[in-house]
């Protein structure tokens, strides 16, 4: 289980009003101890909210994952395309700073069930995008950043 401290950036997936998966952004907030919730401090809203230890994700360039409904959104060469302003869109919602990213036209196929988006750079490390049939099975694909060995 991941360690906080005051101030660390984080993720949070929870389940809207409506019933649909939401991704948040914020920061822990105060002292969260060794267990039990922690106070988050989400973007856009007023006061604390705690939430179970458990539900959180510390932010870095290898946790922002998108996940889009729909197969044929790595069919459609076009629509492959998209996917890398979606990523970097959410990217800089969480609060990343990617100094460099180079989209790769409309993708190269990199392994069975997936494309090489585009290669990027932050903190002077090299990434790649990459987006795959989600490994659930269902009809969802999903767009994450990795080292180039790894997805």
């Amino acid at each position: 289980m991941a360690s906080f401290s005051p101030g660390d950036r984080i993720r949070y997936e929870t389940i809207d009003d409506d019933g649909f998966p939401l991704v948040r952004y914020g920061f822990v907030g105060g002292d969260p101890g060794d267990d039990g919730p922690v106070v988050v401090l989400l973007d856009g809203e007023l006061g604390g909210d705690f939430v179970e230890r458990n539900k959180l994700v510390p932010v870095h360039i290898g946790t922002v994952v998108l996940t889009l409904d729909g197969k044929d959104l790595l069919d459609d060469p076009s629509l492959r395309q998209g996917l890398v302003h979606l990523w970097q869109a959410e990217a800089e919602d969480a609060g990343l700073r990617i100094a460099a990213l180079h989209p790769i036209g409309t993708g190269v196929r990199d392994s069975s069930e997936g494309y090489l988006l585009a290669e990027l750079n932050t903190c002077d490390q090299q990434y790649v995008l990459r987006a795959a049939q989600c490994p659930m099975g269902n009809d969802a694909v999903v767009v994450g950043a990795s080292l180039p060995n790894r997805f």
